[in-house]
């Protein structure tokens, strides 16, 4: 699998990253677990995306750290604590439950709109904490955050506040049928091309909203199933100026991502453009600014 720098990070990661929000639901036997990481050590994924409030997630991955940190897994959390308090207990948590003790990165988690950013960024905010815990070695690199409408906008207004090493935010091709959210996206990738921020990308292969329809997959979006329309959307992110993508949270779709992934050729200008107007979300998907279709 072809892997990047990390911007102004010391690691090339993986293009696609093991997200493991999938990974912590209660009812996952842990050798569900167990194939999800053999599939992505066997496909060359090098990179960890992890959260306390991924359910389960921490406890299923703790037996798997020490393989990891061995074969030089980059460690990625986070906190959703809004106050330099709640996020040190945050912090105390994924030690205890991940089983690790330092991080390579950490996190301001689901920054969502500027009210989020403000708590966490004021005196006494979540921030504080991160500091911290890079002055104490417990984290090398400090990120942030978040999914929505307004996430690139806030992001870019983020780096205005602190140098942060890296973003994450939702980029799909379908989420690029909204003008507004395709506009911000791509002023905070400029952003973070100019200043060598980190960029990783989340909600690869989103096409759209369950609405009152049965949500037949454990993502909370409709994500694409089939391996062509999972390799045009999941080419189509890696063709933009992005470093790593977290994989989604359906376990049965890993094998196709890592199969993309490793058959990964980047898109042409006519191509990006043809992949967006493919796109034809069955129905709209507010909390990712995906429109519907006809």
């Amino acid at each position: 699998m072809q892997r990047r720098k990390l911007g102004r990070i010391d690691h090339h990661s993986s293009v696609v990253t093991l997200g493991a929000a999938g990974l912590g639901r209660a009812d996952l036997p842990q050798a569900v677990v167990d194939t999800a990481v053999e599939q992505a050590l066997a496909a060359g994924v090098n990179h960890l995306d992890i959260a306390p409030t991924y359910g389960n997630a921490m406890e299923h991955m703790a037996p798997w750290m020490p393989r990891l940190l061995d074969e030089g897994w980059f460690i990625g959390a986070k906190t959703r604590g809004r106050t330099r308090e709640e996020a040190w207990d945050n912090i105390r948590s994924c030690q205890l439950r991940l089983g690790v003790e330092t991080f390579d990165l950490f996190q301001l988690h689901s920054v969502v709109d500027f009210d989020d950013l403000d708590q966490v960024t004021q005196p006494g905010g979540a921030i504080e904490a991160l500091v911290e815990m890079r002055d104490q070695g417990l984290t090398r690199y400090i990120g942030i955050t978040g999914h929505g409408p307004l996430a690139p906008a806030v992001q870019l207004e983020a780096l205005n506040r602190f140098d942060f090493d890296t973003v994450m935010f939702p980029l799909a091709a379908a989420i690029y049928l909204n003008p507004d959210y395709r506009r911000d996206a791509e002023a905070l990738l400029n952003a973070c091309r100019e200043r060598n921020v980190g960029v990783q990308t989340i909600k690869m292969l989103a096409r759209g909203g369950w609405g009152d329809g049965p949500q037949e997959l454990s993502c909370w979006y409709d994500p694409h199933r089939e391996q062509p329309q999972i390799d045009q959307a999941l080419w189509w992110v890696l063709s933009q100026p992005v470093h790593t993508a977290p994989s989604t949270g359906e376990t049965t779709l890993l094998p196709r991502i890592f199969s993309a992934a490793n058959r990964f050729r980047p898109l042409g200008a006519a191509e990006q453009t043809a992949a967006i107007a493919a796109q034809r979300p069955p129905r709209a998907e507010p909390r990712l600014a995906i429109p519907a279709v006809a």
